[in-house]
């Protein structure tokens, strides 16, 4: 069995009033849920608030570039001139992505999207003419579906490839603090008071006609 970790806020050698240990559990586990699921690491070691906190932010960002995306901002494309490299950033935020990888290995294997995810997370088709019709209400014709969803999506696109990128990489901070607790910073220490005998000294200087 794994043997519980602690960390402590003020790393001394004897207590002090600043002193404060958490219990980390299994590091090596927390880290793992935390991947999996932004914020469940914390709720495993019982630091709740600051799993909330991670939940909403980190999944939010996810959701909200994936929304503006229109869900096609994270897949997971094969090795080809359209290396989706983003994803492994957007990986970060664990069971969230990887319905990419379930929707990559059915197109491969030439079975279309999942039904139950229709289009969302699905990789772009390479061998089909894709036209669009642009605002002056002309036909455009892209050399793949990559170039399409630009067109259609405008800035959104690369606004919604953006958000989910930076939702993975904070995942990877969470991750560490899940993993090796919160970055501690020592209060500063007090002054060194003077010694007591200067003080008495300069007293009965005082003291004297």
């Amino acid at each position: 069995m794994a043997t519980p970790d602690t960390t402590t806020a003020a790393r001394t050698s004897t207590p002090t009033p600043h002193e404060v240990e958490i219990d980390l559990k299994d590091p090596r586990l927390a880290a793992f849920l935390a991947w999996l699921v932004p914020g469940l690491g914390h709720f495993y070691q019982g630091r709740t608030a600051k799993g909330a906190l991670f939940l909403v932010c980190i999944l939010g960002t996810f959701v909200y570039g994936l929304y503006i995306g229109d869900g096609r901002v994270v897949y997971a494309s094969t090795p080809s001139s359209l290396t989706r490299w983003q994803y492994l950033f957007q990986l970060g935020v664990g069971l969230p992505a990887t319905p990419a990888l379930v929707q990559r290995a059915r197109m491969e294997d030439g079975k279309g999207p999942l039904p139950l995810l229709g289009d969302l997370m699905r990789p772009p088709r390479m061998k089909d003419n894709f036209e669009s019709t642009d605002q002056s209400n002309h036909q455009v014709r892209h050399p793949d579906e990559v170039a399409k969803w630009n067109h259609d999506s405008a800035d959104m696109f690369e606004m919604g490839t953006v958000y989910t990128i930076v939702a993975g990489l904070l995942n990877l901070l969470v991750i560490c603090d899940a993993y090796g607790g919160p970055l501690v910073i020592p209060p500063p220490e007090d002054k060194k008071k003077k010694p007591v005998g200067d003080n008495d000294g300069a007293k009965q200087a005082e003291q004297k006609p």
